[in-house]
């Protein structure tokens, strides 16, 4: 038996050792050839210049217009995902009979296994067409005058990826309502409150630093999303904030460079590199940033 033990003990260590090697591996990758990439190429201008043009004859190593994009995506697919996810979680933990949620439940989950590649072409070819429609609308043109969406643009990339990571938000907003103690909402509702109250006043504070981790994986599941930008949010690399235009974000460049037409080596090649090192630096922020506020709701209230 006591063999036995050391066998498994022995097998537990490699696992961990192996995840921890493999990271501690990818980090190197990025940072070898990042090196090598910016022994070309100015870290200042890397970050400053406004143009993103390595293909071209004239090049531009700026990052702005790719990060640009990658917010820009992340912000609108916030705004969609948030509330929507959170009003979500608040019916499900409070409203939401038995059966409404042995329904609703298997359809969120059936949301997070759709493949992101169908999710982009349903923005392609569903939502872009449905937001041309309506930019184009007597109604909408009354109030601005001249507007327009492409046929690539981040809206619709925003949207569908917000629809997409809608399910991270309420599973884990659910959660943490329903981590609360009882004790808490009893005491809510015996002052004569109602569920409304309760939730508002009562569940979301108390729940607060849980509510806020689902956000931000969310965010960060959303920087990273690859396939609905590419398809649907075109491959223009552009400094700007305007929402109906074609960009492009870090990750869409990625697969760009993937696709085998750029020479190993070169400096559009490495340019995947150094992209991939800011995209890696964003999610281990956000993800040590939903540690940090977990471990202090543990520290407040444990």
């Amino acid at each position: 038996m006591f063999e036995k033990e050391k066998i498994i003990r022995f097998l537990l260590w490699l696992c961990s050792f192996i995840t921890i090697l493999t990271s501690l591996s990818i980090v190197f990758v990025l940072v070898y050839e990042t090196s090598s990439f910016f022994s070309k190429v100015s870290i200042s201008d890397f970050f400053s210049d406004e143009q993103w043009t390595p293909f071209y004859n004239d090049k531009h190593f700026g990052i702005l217009p790719l990060l640009s994009g990658t917010m820009l995506v992340a912000l609108i697919s916030s705004l969609v995902a948030i509330p929507m996810g959170l009003t979500i979680a608040i019916y499900l933990s409070e409203y939401a009979s038995t059966a409404a949620k042995s329904y609703l439940k298997p359809l969120l989950e059936f949301l997070a296994a759709i493949p992101t590649v169908v999710y982009g072409y349903f923005a392609l070819t569903i939502v872009t067409p449905f937001l041309q429609q309506i930019f184009l609308s007597d109604f909408f043109q009354f109030f601005f005058p001249g507007s327009s969406i492409a046929g690539f643009n981040a809206l619709s990339a925003g949207i569908v990826i917000g629809i997409m990571i809608t399910p991270i938000v309420s599973s884990l907003s659910e959660d943490a309502l329903q981590a609360v103690p009882k004790s808490l909402k009893e005491s809510s509702y015996a002052l004569g409150a109602t569920k409304f109250q309760t939730a508002r006043k009562v569940l979301l504070p108390a729940a607060s630093s849980g509510i806020i981790v689902s956000f931000i994986l969310a965010i960060s599941r959303a920087i990273g999303e690859t396939m609905i930008v590419s398809i649907a949010a075109g491959q223009q690399p552009r400094f700007t904030l305007d929402p109906t235009v074609p960009i492009e974000t870090i990750s869409s460049f990625i697969v760009q460079v993937s696709l085998g037409d750029v020479p190993h080596g070169s400096i559009e090649y490495q340019t995947i590199y150094a992209t991939g090192l800011c995209l890696f630096i964003f999610s281990f922020l956000l993800n040590n940033l939903s540690y940090f506020v977990r471990s202090r709701f543990k520290l407040k209230y444990d």
